[in-house]
Parts: structure tokens; C-alpha cells; sequence
């Protein structure tokens, strides 16, 4: 006795028993719509002004008056270093300042006594201008010990480390008893002005040009760029828009991409200088084609889709997008007109002439979620 075979699949069968390809592909119309961006580039935050300070002199450190994370303001003291050489020194510079003084007042007493002599011819012109030289050569000397003493007052001064900017302090390296000086391998801090910042991000040579043909040059196309948001590394975004301010005048050949960089208020001191964030590029057009990334394919660097035409068969139509995007969509400057109707999943098993047969991305879905439940309860 011969059992029936009962054969079971999800679609129809060829000839040899396998079953067919299916032809159905999601398919949408173009249309105009307002396009509403944002470009993602990795961003670095520097503040405004970010000071190393070092000491301008060497000596210990007798009191750190500031701690790491504190706001300090320009000119107020951070470091104090041993005073006692530098004050002995302008001690010492008064002292010779003093004694070239009292030298001084001897050598012109000397001088009016020689020009007495001289004009009753006791003594000669040769001691005359003798004396005299000697008094300019006292007076040479006196400058010279000046200048000592301010440079000595300078280096006392200098032993007062402070602040040249108002911002926060850094890290401190060193502490109480550490011998520093100008040539210290680390600086005794860095103070950031945090009040305005920095965020440094590279944009690829290839968008900048497309900025730059749009405008007519770098500068044109800085002046023209909208201003950028900012997503800091929690994900949140800050509350508050940045200016693309410069871009480098080089290319980094090993990144072939432009340093650019973007200014941020502060003003609640939320961001700090050496985080991380992303800055957010935004593109706005009121009447724009957008679609979706996976519905292109590329070939030599070129842009492609296929058109659904009337009769639903296929054609790869060449494509121009915008160099901004969101990494999910494009935004189309040229290849596409309102109305036409594009494939937008499974692109790369389609071929010119292919006929399709068109459906919606929600009968997609419940296609996958029919077989999804097929496959589970063993109906494949």
C-alpha cells in the first residue's frame, strides 16, 4: 500500500519542486517634504583659554591656596614659593644702590672742588675731565644697580604664582615642599576659562567641498553655516546653539578630513574642558525628496535607486544627495521627481528590467510576522 506524500511550503512550487522567489517589494512614492537633519561629527571641548602655569623662578612650594576643580579669577594667588633668596636679593640690590648714591654725592663734591682748581688754573683740563668721567661712570653704575632691583622686586614678585585668567583650576601635580621651576616637566596647574567654549570636530573633505562650491569659498561657507547643537556623552543635548567659527586652511591627509571649530556659551558651567561630545550639523530645506539609506546602493562612488515604472518593472535611476545626513536617510538634490515610486528594501537582488509586484512597508511586515509565526508552530 502506497502512502500519500503530503507535501507542505509557504509558496508556490517551480517545476522541480522548490519554491519560487517572490517578487513582492516594499514601493513608495517621492514627495516633496520639509527635511529637518542633523549631521553627527565626534567632537572634542577645549576651553577658551586653556593656561598652563608654570613659575616664572625656582623654588619650593610653601602653600597651594587653591584646590583641583575650584573657580578661580584672574590675578588671584594659586601657589606660593619660598621667598627668603629672592628677598635677601633685594636687599641686597638696595644696599648697592645706596652705596653707589653715597659715591655719587662724594665724586660731585670732588668735581666742584676740581673746577674750582681748574678756573685758577691750579690744576689742568686732564684732572678736570677725570673727575667728571668718574661721576658718569658712578651714575652708569647706579642704573645698573636699578635694574638689579627691579628684576630682584620681579622675582620676589614671581613668587606669587597667580592666575592670568578667571576659569577653573586643573589638576595639581605637585604639592607643599616640591622644588618647581620654568623647565618643570609638568606645569603647576592649567586654568580654563570655561566661560565660552571650544568644541573641535573634523568634517570630511568631500562635505566641506560641497559647502564650499555651494558658497563660493571657505569663509562663504563658514559665514553661511547654521548654527550646531551638541550631544554631550550621556546622550542629552545641550540647551544651547553653537557658531562654527574656523575651519584648518590643511587637510589631514591621513584622515583626508578639516579640522573645524565651533564656539559654545557656558554660562552654567556644564561643559569642561577635555570632554566629548558629538556636535550636531543641522540641514534645512522646505522642499526636499528624502529618502531612505537603504533603498540606494552605490557603485564608483555614485549614488543609484531603482524606479518603479508604470508597468512596475524596474530601472536604476543615478541619484545626487546632500553631503549633510543623519545616518539613516538622504536627502535628494537631484535624480528624482515628486510622484515617481522607488523600491526601498531589498535593492541589491533586483536588476533593470525585473517586474515587481508593489506593496506597502505594513504588508511587509505583516508578511514577516506571518512567517514568523509559521516557522514557530512548524507550518514551513
Amino acid at each position: 500500500m502506497l502512502l500519500p506524500l503530503l507535501a507542505i511550503s509557504c509558496g508556490k512550487k517551480d517545476g522541480q519542486g522548490l519554491p519560487e522567489a517572490s517578487n513582492e517589494y516594499v514601493v513608495e512614492t517621492v514627495n516633496y517634504t520639509t527635511a529637518e537633519m542633523n549631521t553627527s561629527y565626534p567632537a572634542t571641548i577645549r576651553g577658551k583659554e586653556d593656561i598652563e602655569i608654570r613659575p616664572k623662578i625656582a623654588g619650593f612650594i610653601t602653600r597651594v591656596c587653591v584646590d583641583e576643580g575650584q573657580a578661580v579669577h584672574a590675578g588671584q594667588v594659586l601657589f606660593v614659593l619660598d621667598k627668603v633668596q629672592y628677598q635677601e636679593a633685594v636687599r641686597q640690590a638696595e644696599a648697592q644702590i645706596n652705596v653707589l648714591k653715597a659715591n655719587i654725592a662724594s665724586q660731585e663734591l670732588t668735581i666742584q672742588n676740581k673746577q674750582y682748581l681748574f678756573d685758577h688754573e691750579i690744576i689742568s683740563q686732564y684732572d678736570l675731565q677725570m673727575a667728571q668721567n668718574q661721576l658718569k661712570s658712578l651714575q652708569a653704575q647706579l642704573a645698573q644697580a636699578q635694574a638689579a632691583l627691579a628684576a630682584a622686586r620681579d622675582n620676589l614678585s614671581y613668587c606669587n604664582v597667580t592666575s592670568p585668567v578667571s576659569g577653573v583650576v586643573g589638576s595639581i601635580p605637585y604639592r607643599l615642599g616640591s622644588l618647581v621651576s620654568g623647565s618643570s616637566q609638568q606645569a603647576l596647574t592649567t586654568v580654563s576659562n570655561i566661560s565660552a567654549m571650544y568644541v573641535y570636530f573634523s568634517m570630511t573633505e568631500k562635505d566641506l567641498l560641497a559647502l564650499t562650491r555651494q558658497s563660493g569659498g571657505v569663509q562663504g561657507a563658514i559665514s553661511n553655516m547654521p548654527s550646531v547643537g551638541l550631544k554631550l556623552a550621556d546622550g542629552s543635548e545641550y540647551s544651547l546653539r553653537g557658531t562654527v567659527a574656523t575651519a584648518s586652511g590643511v587637510i589631514d591627509q591621513t584622515t583626508g578630513s578639516v579640522s573645524m571649530r565651533a564656539l559654545f556659551d557656558n554660562p552654567d558651567r556644564i561643559l569642561r574642558s577635555g570632554g566629548t561630545a558629538t556636535i550636531l550639523f543641522p540641514t534645512h530645506q522646505t522642499q526636499a525628496i528624502i529618502i531612505p539609506q537603504k533603498c540606494t546602493y552605490e557603485v564608483q562612488d555614485k549614488k543609484f535607486v531603482y524606479v518603479v515604472g508604470s508597468d512596475n518593472t524596474v530601472k536604476s535611476r543615478e541619484i545626487t544627495i546632500m553631503a549633510q545626513n543623519d545616518g539613516s536617510n538622504y536627502v535628494v538634490t537631484s535624480g528624482l521627481q515628486p510622484g515617481e515610486r522607488i523600491v526601498t528594501d531589498a535593492v541589491l537582488t533586483l536588476k533593470d528590467g525585473m517586474t515587481v509586484k508593489p506593496i506597502t512597508a505594513a504588508q511587509a511586515a505583516k508578511n514577516r510576522a506571518k512567517a514568523a509565526d509559521d516557522l514557530k508552530n512548524g507550518r514551513m
